[in-house]
């Protein structure tokens, strides 16, 4: 595991503009400023010593307190992650609801046991044994590819590539359409890279949650995170520390958990809609949306949503999970396995050994072992929901049914787009829904 603090640097033209640089803290330090004084940022600069920054930060830290929230805000930090398992990957997303970033993807990068992390490294008893159940899970992964990448050669209209379409194109879809069909038997304990780039202040939280995990390899993270951090914002990093709140805190989840429905789920998509007063055209509200990013009308803005599903894939939990609006819910907790059998025939022994990763993790589960969420795979199922306001739900369904969309995905959020035509159905035909066509 690596993490690394990447600092920002202003461009040539920046510089030829004369436009001023600070470092993260004292970016946020000139900020606070403005709630003391209104002379403007030149009659702030002025008063940094350029020579001594750092009495220049703590000289403007005399006045305000650079723990309240909306000062630590102003400090952006962007850390890579090297090295971290799926399932943290997920987490650290899940933590962080203002942060943007990125994530190695699955159905770009061919994945083996020689990214697997060690049973040592992840906190697990019985390495040996795990060990050879996750190579089972690679066996079963190599043989899907395989399988899907032939399905994609024999039967191309599967596949759904474009007229006219280069061959190079073409063989980057097919290769796609088996990455993403495959993916599901792959173990959350295989490593992945994650970038993010949010506020110090929510370093310091994201700090906090992973101090106060019971896995190592949280606890590892966290304290990477905190080194690093304190590159750019060390006066913050006393803040950074295990908290025994959040460490009870953790613990009741994991507890809530083990008294959901351990039953196999059927991926039943539901949508629940809370209306503002007032009269409401929705209609003309997505008047002049014609692309996913266009203007949406404020009774759309104003309409509470929350959507999710009994139960879907940990695969496509992960890319939802990083949508940034609203809350997400999600108590891992396995509610069975999804192994791609509804897109084609093939052999059932695949779908066995997800199905048996599954029970076993429920099975830790309820002997309270924290480390059984490195016994899922890809595949399996966990209830997830996400609450949100109207015009960012529609937002995520245009984005997660639209071109280069992952087929199962685009399934999940069309099943949840039915139910909102089914209490508006003046908005079909101007919600933007696509056909998740290849890219």
């Amino acid at each position: 595991m690596r993490v690394t603090n990447v600092s920002l640097r202003p461009t040539e033209a920046s510089n030829a503009a004369g436009r001023p640089a600070l470092t993260p803290e004292l970016l946020a330090a000139t900020g606070a400023r403005y709630s003391r004084s209104n002379e403007g940022l030149e009659a702030i600069l002025a008063r940094i010593d350029p020579n001594n920054l750092d009495k220049s930060v703590d000289g403007i830290f005399k006045m305000v307190d650079y723990g309240h929230a909306s000062i630590a805000d102003m400090t952006p930090v962007a850390l890579f992650i090297d090295g971290i398992s799926m399932w943290l990957a997920y987490e650290l997303f899940r933590i962080s609801p203002t942060a943007g970033g990125q994530e190695s993807s699955t159905r770009y990068i061919k994945l083996d046991e020689e990214g697997l992390l060690s049973a040592e490294e992840l906190g697990i008893p019985d390495g040996d044994a795990w060990q050879e159940r996750m190579g089972a899970a690679f066996a079963a992964y190599r043989e899907a590819l395989a399988y899907w990448e032939q399905v994609a050669l024999d039967e191309p209209e599967r596949v759904r590539i474009p007229a006219g379409v280069n061959e190079k194109a073409a063989a980057r879809m097919r290769r796609n359409f088996a990455f993403d069909r495959a993916r599901y038997f792959l173990p959350v304990a295989v490593r992945t890279n994650a970038m993010l780039v949010q506020s110090a202040r929510a370093w310091v939280s994201v700090c906090q949650h992973l101090l106060s995990h019971p896995l190592p390899e949280a606890v590892r993270c966290g304290e990477r995170i905190r080194e690093e951090l304190g590159l750019s914002a060390p006066r913050l990093i006393k803040h950074a520390r295990k908290l025994e709140n959040t460490v009870v805190g953790l613990a009741a989840e994991q507890v809530s958990a083990q008294w959901h429905s351990g039953k196999k789920a059927q991926a039943q998509a539901f949508l629940d809609v809370m209306l503002p007063s007032g009269a409401l055209d929705f209609a003309a509200d997505l008047a002049f949306h014609n692309n996913r990013y266009a203007y949406i009308g404020e009774g759309l803005r104003r309409t509470a949503v929350r959507f999710g599903w009994d139960g879907i894939a940990f695969a496509e939990i992960r890319d939802l999970n990083r949508h940034r609006t609203g809350t997400k819910y999600c108590p891992l907790r396995p509610v069975g396995f999804y192994a791609a059998q509804d897109e084609h025939p093939h052999a059932d022994h695949w779908a066995e050994v997800g199905e048996k990763a599954s029970e076993l993790a429920e099975l830790r589960l309820l002997q309270n072992d924290p480390a059984y969420i490195y016994e899922t795979l890809l595949g399996t199922q966990f209830p997830f929901e996400h609450t949100t306001t109207a015009d960012k739900f529609l937002y995520e369904a245009e984005l997660r049914t639209g071109t280069g969309a992952h087929y199962r995905y685009a399934k999940h959020l069309r099943d949840v787009l039915a139910l909102w035509y089914e209490k508006f159905p003046q908005t079909k035909g101007l919600v933007l829904e696509g056909s998740a066509e290849p890219e």
